[in-house]
């Protein structure tokens, strides 16, 4: 049967605001508490500016953290721009929300993994996320371990495991088959 109403598209928009949401209220009034925000994104996304030697190490995918030292973070109807400081040198990023593929907030076991739209269907994104279908909650991911922990910047280089407290929703066990 055809979604006429485009459901997937729906349920993607409101949980990418989940994380629009958040960086605003980051960019009015700071980071509060023990909040920490892990955002990947797509490196090779139209859109995205990062420094060349930060392309060069990250090719595809990065995970950048705001914690205790981000600076000029803005955040627009398209994307945000935020700069952070890679070995003490600092760099402004520039992120299209389509770019995202991900956001936790490991303070409180929180995090989103974002599906991406690609042209003529499914695109592998190689991060293990699928493009074409709706975010999925996840209920206490696993973190990215971090490589450059300077200022609070970082990236992506493995996943830790934590199987015990791993918990994904996915969307697809509700629908019928």
């Amino acid at each position: 049967m055809k979604d006429y109403l485009n459901y997937k598209g729906m349920v993607e928009r409101a949980l990418r605001g989940v994380l629009i949401d958040t960086l605003k209220q980051v960019a009015e009034h700071g980071l509060r508490g023990n909040h920490n925000l892990y955002i990947s994104f797509l490196t090779t996304h139209p859109g995205v500016t990062i420094a060349e030697y930060l392309h060069d190490k990250y090719p595809r995918e990065m995970t950048i953290i705001l914690q205790h030292q981000f600076w000029d973070l803005d955040v627009s109807e398209n994307g945000f721009d935020v700069t952070l400081s890679f070995n003490n040198v600092p760099e402004r990023l520039s992120i299209p929300f389509e770019a995202l593929t991900g956001f936790t907030d490991p303070s409180v076991q929180f995090g989103l993994q974002f599906k991406l739209e690609g042209e003529g269907g499914a695109v592998d994104t190689g991060s293990g996320a699928t493009r074409g279908a709706p975010a999925t909650p996840i209920g206490a991911p696993s973190l990215a371990k971090v490589e450059d922990t300077d200022a609070g910047a970082g990236g992506k280089t493995s996943k830790a495991e934590d199987k015990d407290s791993e918990k994904i929703v996915t969307l697809d066990q509700f629908r019928k088959k």
